[in-house]
């Protein structure tokens, strides 16, 4: 995934347009860090990333307000404002929070957040409007952030059939997510991770509807 490194920008930021300006905010969770690049709860990030790469849109930039890296431009004339939160997972709400969008209507058309998923099987997506979190602490801190669940994400699976439990005890989840993965697991998370980002250029051209059709 040598698209984790390679397109970061160090320049900051200084000037950021409102959010409502954007047809589409797309938030990749995960953490950032070398040692969180390849886990597997870092899929979300690592699908926009590879969105971005692979759409030869504008390098990540340091934006200190939203804390996280920032791309801003445009697909088939839609604009997107990408963003990789810098704080860990379960704080991703600083970021969204400091998005500053008080408009629920455009959280709903616009916001789409790309994450892991431990209740899908690895290597699988599934695109959802306005579903609770089932549990995972990034989506619930921005769903506090922004006072709704009612947006997008973008779903990334990251366990085999055999792991999807809804028993799994908190040592176990933080071992899968965080923890080594495996180069048959590894493969399969790459399919899915590129599965999400093309369903991002779907959801850029043709729309969010039209995408749950094609990939779910």
């Amino acid at each position: 995934m040598h698209y984790v490194h390679t397109y970061v920008r160090a320049r900051i930021i200084g000037n950021m347009k409102s959010s409502s300006s954007y047809s589409y905010i797309v938030i990749g969770l995960g953490n950032p860090g070398k040692e969180y690049e390849h886990t597997r709860h870092n899929a979300g990030r690592n699908a926009v990333l590879r969105f971005v790469k692979e759409n030869n849109l504008s390098p990540f930039e340091e934006n200190k307000k939203l804390r996280a890296l920032a791309s801003e431009d445009t697909i088939e004339k839609t604009k997107i404002w990408t963003v990789l939160p810098e704080t860990f997972m379960n704080k991703s709400g600083i970021t969204a929070k400091n998005l500053n969008i008080k408009n629920k209507k455009q959280i709903a058309e616009s916001v789409i957040v790309v994450h892991d998923d431990l209740d899908l099987p690895i290597g699988t997506i599934k695109i959802v409007k306005n579903r609770g979190s089932a549990g995972h602490k990034g989506v619930e801190s921005v769903m506090r952030a922004l006072g709704t669940r009612d947006f997008t994400r973008v779903r990334i699976g990251i366990a085999k059939p055999a792991h999807i439990k809804k028993s799994q005890s908190e040592e176990i989840v933080i071992k899968t997510v965080i923890g080594k993965i495996l180069p048959d697991d590894a493969n399969l998370l790459k399919k899915g991770i590129k599965r999400a980002a093309e369903a991002l250029r779907t959801i850029a051209e043709n729309g969010v509807d039209r995408a749950m059709n094609e990939w779910n």
